[in-house]
């Protein structure tokens, strides 16, 4: 396609400054039209950020025939609906991460996607920046030698709205998010854990509710072993103190070793035999424009079209699997 017509569903928080802006600042790309179920919300963000039209209804973006691609801001459990009726319609899906509630869902959606042959993306956009693709050279350059295993850490304290059941953000009730936090946020993780040893051959996990804040996990402990023989293990906890805050992933190798973060953006610190070295490369104004940038890109003919529905299932497939959600 020669020009690149979007349609959001769901424009809140996310597509604030994360990906909204990122769309129009694309060559061949621009924003047609948002969609909100309140009106007064979906009318204020077309005003703040030059969208020409605004609906309440996500049909009316779907149907809409200037529109041949749709973001998907909706939470988790709206996206294999939108998407999969979009694409029956021929048109390009980007759905925010996680890819959708369970892993069947998301199967459902990379099969239709294949049988249209419509692309679907999902946006696990940190393989796009700077700070991780620095952390893939270290990996790939073989000074680190043979990769042993690794270890992710992340301890956050409740949010505000965690404590009151009255006010509970959709991201911890599991009928609309899949999950609590973990699924929310591990899925950066190990979407990055697959990009830096390939396929996962296996997950199991413990979780527990140790606060009882809400009805989803808010502690997991799990392991992963992948295709290339490295093994990750994976500590997650949502009701720290927050003094005890952790964002922390560390890959140990024959050679050294290397820690970063992943939302943090802390600095990568490398440990070999020649001591310790740090970088901190810049991140985009806008997190996502990267991700959105190469994704038009493709659908544009300037590059291969390599989108990653694929890989985004077999995110949802290991968290299902630590969770206990998937059967062993």
């Amino acid at each position: 396609m020669n020009q690149v017509n979007w349609g959001i569903i769901g424009c809140g928080d996310v597509t604030e400054k994360k990906s909204g802006p990122a769309f129009n600042k694309v060559e061949g790309s621009k924003i047609i039209a948002v969609m909100r179920r309140d009106g007064e919300k979906a009318s204020d963000y077309a005003l703040r950020h030059n969208v020409p039209l605004w609906y309440t209804n996500a049909d009316e973006i779907i149907d809409h025939p200037e529109i041949n691609c749709i973001y998907i801001a909706t939470p988790p459990v709206f996206h294999s609906d939108y998407a999969i009726r979009a694409m029956q319609k021929g048109k390009v899906v980007y759905v925010e991460k996680p890819m959708a509630a369970d892993y069947a869902e998301c199967l459902r959606m990379h099969e239709v996607s294949e049988s249209t042959q419509i692309p679907l993306y999902v946006a696990y956009y940190r393989r796009f920046l700077p700070y991780f693709i620095r952390v893939k050279e270290i990996l790939n350059s073989g000074i680190l030698g043979n990769i042993l295993y690794a270890n992710i850490q992340l301890n956050n304290a409740p949010g505000m709205n965690d404590r009151h059941r009255d006010t509970l953000p959709w991201r911890v009730i599991p009928d609309i998010a899949g999950a609590g936090h973990f699924y929310d946020l591990a899925c950066h993780q190990l979407d990055l854990m697959e990009w830096f040893f390939g396929t996962a051959r296996e997950a199991t996990g413990i979780t527990y509710n140790k606060a009882g804040l809400y009805a989803a996990e808010d502690t997991v402990i799990g392991r992963i072993d992948y295709d290339s023989g490295v093994s990750v293990s994976g500590q997650w906890c949502f009701v720290c103190n927050e003094k005890e805050h952790v964002d922390l992933i560390t890959i140990f190798g024959t050679k050294g070793s290397i820690v970063c973060s992943t939302f943090d953006f802390t600095p990568i610190k490398m440990n070999t035999g020649n001591g310790i070295e740090e970088y901190l490369p810049d991140n985009p104004e806008h997190i996502q424009y990267g991700f959105i940038r190469n994704m038009i890109e493709e659908l544009r003919g300037l590059r291969p079209v390599k989108a990653n529905s694929a890989s985004a299932v077999r995110t949802n497939r290991t968290l299902d699997k630590i969770l206990g959600k998937i059967k062993p």
